[in-house]
């Protein structure tokens, strides 16, 4: 499908949550408040302006939305900075037309290109892996509460990054409310 995928500005963040909230209305593992998780981590020191992308069709309006944040990996001696993909949403008319994968290429590249080393994501594990994600627990990263382990995936963006990373994701505080 044509779209266009730039990134949100504050004039979208309506648009944009309200994208968000339908995208997972009907999800069995979704708490129905992606939308706003999504606000909260705007306002938070997580928040990577440049790393928020909207997916827009021919229309200019917006069918998709994607948010890359700050998060870090705590080990014992060490503290690594890392990313979240969380969450990435598509309109349920507009689901299957490979508009998620676009943001996930979008966002990963921005993400490298930005200089972020990694990207961590709590998803579906037989979708990420399509991307270049893999079981965190290969690097020996774990995520901080109760999750199905072949969900819990990390990518490297720069080849080798997760070498000597290893401990807990530590989300910002937006996560946690």
């Amino acid at each position: 499908m044509d779209i266009q995928i730039k990134q949100e500005q504050a004039e979208h963040y309506k648009a944009t949550e309200e994208v968000i909230r339908e995208a997972f209305l009907y999800e069995e593992y979704s708490d129905k408040k992606e939308h706003l998780l999504v606000n909260r981590i705007r306002t938070s020191e997580a928040f990577i302006p440049e790393l928020s992308l909207v997916a827009l069709d021919q229309a200019d309006n917006i069918i998709g939305h994607i948010l890359l944040s700050k998060i870090a990996i705590e080990g014992q001696d060490q503290k690594s900075d890392s990313l979240a993909l969380a969450p990435v949403s598509v309109l349920p008319e507009y689901q299957k037309k490979g508009i998620g994968s676009q943001l996930i290429n979008a966002a990963l590249l921005k993400a490298k290109e930005a200089g972020f080393q990694s990207v961590i994501v709590l998803g579906h594990e037989s979708y990420y892996p399509k991307f270049g994600f893999k079981p965190a627990r290969l690097w020996n990263i774990k995520p901080p509460f109760e999750v199905p382990d072949e969900a819990f995936m990390a990518i490297e963006l720069m080849e080798g990054a997760l070498e000597n990373v290893e401990g807990i994701v530590q989300y910002s505080e937006a996560f946690l409310e």
